[in-house]
């Protein structure tokens, strides 16, 4: 089991960045458009500077729903490898056959 504090962390951050979404990407849209001029981008670069570090996706952390553990995650399950490995066994993943001989 992964620390409580880090999963919460990682829940706080994932709130914040699906809250914060819509106004990240109309920052990064003036800022990656050409056409505007360079003070006006500047300005959106400023502004998304002052958005909390939290608020970005690249912050959020792929966690296993049932342990919490962040590393050797399969996105497909979203499971650890320990936890797929173990409700494969069990037969509880549909499509999923552990092999054993």
């Amino acid at each position: 089991m992964a620390k409580t504090s880090s999963v919460e962390r990682n829940k706080k951050r994932q709130d914040m960045a699906t809250r914060k979404r819509t106004k990240r990407d109309e920052l990064r849209a003036i800022v990656h458009n050409r056409d505007l001029p360079l003070d006006e981008r500047m300005e959106a670069t400023r502004k998304m500077a002052e958005l909390p570090r939290n608020s970005a996706f690249v912050r959020v952390r792929n966690r296993c729903v049932f342990s919490g553990r962040s590393r050797a995650y399969y996105r497909k399950f979203k499971l650890s490898r320990i936890a797929l490995r173990e409700f494969g066994s069990q037969g509880l993943i549909p499509g999923l056959v552990k092999s054993s001989w």
